[in-house]
């Protein structure tokens, strides 16, 4: 999703050679990934002008990112965020900075 946000429109193969200066990736991983975003409407798949499939966004980054944590705690947690909040905060990249900004949203979450 980053690679298209990035980029706007984009085939597999653009996707695939991104990634590939990162890591190590097969192309089928790639096309299939973006079939399944495509398939939960992340995704908009429109014909190219040489065969190849155009990719565009379908919704934005704060909703997709929304979405996959939702389908992650409720996949990896039964849908209890509590577990992975303890671990992030736990987690030794979680900055001063960010529990402040935590703070400043559970009290304004809590109403208090």
């Amino acid at each position: 999703m980053k690679v298209v946000w990035e980029r706007g429109r984009v085939t597999v193969r653009d996707v695939y050679q991104t990634l590939l200066e990162r890591r190590q990736v097969a192309y089928t991983t790639v096309m299939t990934m973006m079939n399944i975003l495509e398939q939960k409407g992340f995704l908009k798949k429109s014909a190219g002008d040489d065969r190849a499939y155009l990719y565009e966004p379908a919704k934005s980054r704060k909703s997709v990112m929304r979405a996959m944590v939702n389908e992650f705690v409720e996949r990896v947690f039964g849908g209890s965020a509590n577990p992975l909040m303890l671990h992030l905060i736990e987690d030794e990249h979680v900055t001063r900075k960010d529990l402040d900004d935590l703070r400043k949203l559970v009290r304004k979450k809590g109403g208090d």
